[in-house]
């Protein structure tokens, strides 16, 4: 099995970005067709939101997009993209402060930390903290296909949280999923669409132990494979001292951009879920 989802993804890492956001299509029907649990999560999920039903459907397509991009991104040639708010980083470099990018599971958040590797990496690099795989074949090539120049790695761990400190206090950038649910301990219960969900306290912290400068970011998906645009913005208060508030803001600026284009927010992650021990 390991060997033929390399196979695949090297031969996706060839294919246009339209094919294989063709593919993707079919393949978010086809999960959502065959599996109960992924359907009734999606919807529930997208009706806690508020949306319409049709919005949850569109979404079906952009969940499958997100997989089978993914050769593209890692393995294949650089995708277009152009941004939309990129003064608000060279503005925060300019005061020579650290970058924290708040990233919901918005649009193609792969994308968003290519494209500031790929600006601004080599004088500023950016780390992102990830969960390694417990598949040996699968960490090895995650880890192949993100580290470069000017975008480096740091793994859910204690030793892991203090690369991002060092990181941000000397300037650089760390990119985040606040709306990822970690382990029990380290979040908090906070308000996300209406109903609490396990908030990280991690993004608080880490903006506050290296003044750093907050920015929400996400990589809205083009039709028919013309890239992406990177939108980047400031958040738009300071993030309280306290954990249980600090989650409240940054769960609703998180709400802000989901709201922006719904039909590529990750409906079917299990955002409600009790975090693991």
């Amino acid at each position: 099995m390991a060997t033929l989802i390399r196979l695949l993804f090297s031969a996706g890492a060839r294919l246009p970005l339209a094919v294989l956001h063709a593919v993707g299509l079919l393949l978010g029907w086809l999960s959502f067709a065959l599996s109960p649990t992924y359907r009734r999560r999606l919807l529930a999920n997208a009706r806690q939101a508020g949306q319409p039903l049709a919005v949850a459907l569109r979404s079906v397509g952009h969940a499958g997009r997100l997989v089978t991009e993914l050769p593209r991104l890692w393995l294949g040639a650089p995708v277009p993209w152009r941004w939309s708010g990129v003064e608000h980083i060279e503005a925060a470099q300019a005061a020579g402060r650290g970058l924290l990018f708040l990233t919901p599971h918005l649009g193609c958040f792969e994308v968003t930390a290519q494209a500031y590797a790929a600006r601004f990496g080599a004088r500023r690099p950016m780390t992102v903290l990830y969960r390694p795989s417990r598949q040996p074949w699968l960490r090895e090539l995650v880890d192949r296909a993100r580290e470069r120049p000017g975008l480096q790695t740091a793994p859910t761990t204690l030793s892991g949280v203090r690369q991002l400190i060092g990181a941000l206090r000397a300037g650089e950038a760390v990119g985040l999923l606040p709306d990822q649910v970690p382990p029990q301990g380290l979040g908090v219960w906070a308000p996300f669409f209406g109903r609490d969900a396990y908030t990280m306290t991690l993004s608080a912290r880490l903006a506050r132990s290296a003044d750093a400068v907050v920015l929400l970011s996400w990589g809205e998906r083009l039709s028919w494979g013309r890239g992406y645009v990177i939108h980047v913005r400031p958040l738009d208060q300071p993030l309280p001292a306290e954990p249980e508030a600090a989650a409240r803001v940054v769960n609703a600026a998180m709400e802000t951009l989901v709201r922006e284009s719904p039909a590529q927010y990750l409906w079917s992650y299990d955002r409600y879920k009790a975090p693991r021990r």
